[in-house]
């Protein structure tokens, strides 16, 4: 009896921490409608770009024989993009950066959870026809990637790699 009290806290404690699973709907990739803060956490791959500091901006096209055009780029250690991805097919793409090992891990993920939803800087979720806006920054040199995650996309060859460079 005396134990009750204690465990029942820690139960209430480790409830109320854990991290609570995002539900799985149509609002894939949604942006909110208000601008959000740059968010000052560093990937791997980089971090959220300033929009008032893009260099250069980059168009991607998506399509629906798996591929993005272009398919490789090269960038300066430091520079902040602007990525204007276009999906020109008929069905739902999407343009994740990361390494390849983060983007094989969440095309896994997203088998089990096809309509995941997704609000992160370095995503865009596209439906046909539309264009979406990422700005990134990459601060470090090394091979990173990006690719569709959408179920049998991304194992269909729908990958392209971006090399960071010196200055």
């Amino acid at each position: 009896m005396k134990y009750r009290i204690p465990i029942l806290i820690m139960l209430t404690v480790a409830t109320l921490s854990t991290t609570p699973v995002r539900a799985h709907g149509e609002a894939h990739g949604k942006k909110s409608a208000k601008p959000t803060a740059l968010n000052p956490e560093e990937k791997t791959f980089g971090k959220q770009g300033d929009p008032k500091k893009i260099m250069r901006t980059i168009h991607v096209d998506m399509n629906d024989r798996m591929r993005f055009t272009p398919a490789a780029l090269t960038v300066k250690q430091g520079e902040t993009i602007r990525f204007i991805v276009k999906n020109s097919g008929k069905v739902m793409h999407e343009f994740v950066l990361g390494t390849i090992a983060e983007l094989k891990e969440h095309a896994e993920l997203m088998k089990k959870f096809p309509n995941m939803e997704h609000d992160e800087p370095y995503m865009a979720h596209v439906p046909p026809g539309k264009t979406e806006t990422i700005v990134w920054q990459f601060t470090r040199i090394g091979e990173f990637h990006f690719g569709c995650l959408l179920p049998g996309h991304f194992e269909a060859g729908m990958v392209g790699k971006i090399s960071i460079t010196r200055r």
